[in-house]
C-alpha cells in the first residue's frame, strides 16, 4: 500500500475514537513520555501544537515549561524551525497550526529530546508524517543528535513500512 492510501487508511481509524477516548489516551502517552529515561537530564525539549487527530500534547509542554527550555516548531515555506515556547508567545500559523512567535530560532544540536507526531509509525520507529517531509529534513540536519520519540494512537501502527532513504527512524515510539 502506498503512502497515500496507508494515510487515508489510518485516518479513517482514527476518526472512529470519540473525543473522550482520545482525552484519556492523550493523558497516558504524557504520562509515558514523562517518564521516558531521555527527559531525565535534558535542557531543551521540542514537542508540538498538536492538530485534532494527534496526541493532545499541551499538558505536558505546560508542565516541561517549568523545568526546561521548551520549543515547538514553526513552518517557514519548505523547512521547518524550532523556537522557544513561553505559554503566550504563539498563535495560528502554517496548516493551521499553533507556532510559537519568537524571533531566534534553537539550533538543531541545542535540542536534547524532540517528540515527534506522525500519521503512521512502526513499533521499531519507522514513521509516515502528512507528506511534507518537514520532520525528516529536520531532523536529517548536520549536528542533530536529541533523542527521537515518535507519539500516536495505538491505531495509528502498522506492522511494516516501506522507508525511504531521507526517512528517519524515530528512537522509540509510545503509543496507547
Amino acid at each position: 500500500m502506498d503512502k497515500k492510501q496507508l494515510r487515508k487508511e489510518v485516518r479513517a481509524r482514527l476518526a472512529q475514537l470519540t473525543d473522550v477516548e482520545k482525552t484519556v489516551r492523550s493523558v497516558a502517552i504524557c504520562n509515558a513520555v514523562r517518564a521516558h529515561s531521555a527527559l531525565c537530564g535534558a535542557r531543551v525539549v521540542a514537542l508540538f501544537a498538536p492538530l485534532a487527530d494527534e496526541p493532545q500534547m499541551w499538558e505536558l509542554v505546560e508542565e516541561l515549561c517549568s523545568r526546561v527550555s521548551v520549543v515547538l516548531p514553526r513552518v517557514e515555506g519548505d523547512i521547518m524551525r524550532f523556537y522557544p515556547y513561553c505559554g503566550n508567545n504563539i498563535s495560528q500559523g502554517a496548516w493551521g497550526i499553533m507556532e510559537p512567535n519568537g524571533v531566534d530560532a534553537v539550533a538543531p544540536q541545542e535540542i536534547d529530546v524532540i517528540i515527534v507526531p506522525g500519521v503512521v509509525f512502526t513499533g521499531n520507529g519507522a514513521r509516515v508524517g502528512r507528506g511534507r517531509g518537514y520532520y525528516d529534513k529536520y531532523l536529517s540536519q548536520t549536528g542533530f543528535r536529541g533523542a527521537k520519540i515518535g507519539v500516536c494512537y495505538r491505531e495509528q501502527l502498522v506492522d511494516e513500512l516501506i522507508t525511504e532513504p531521507h526517512d528517519v527512524l524515530m528512537d522509540c515510539v509510545v503509543y496507547k
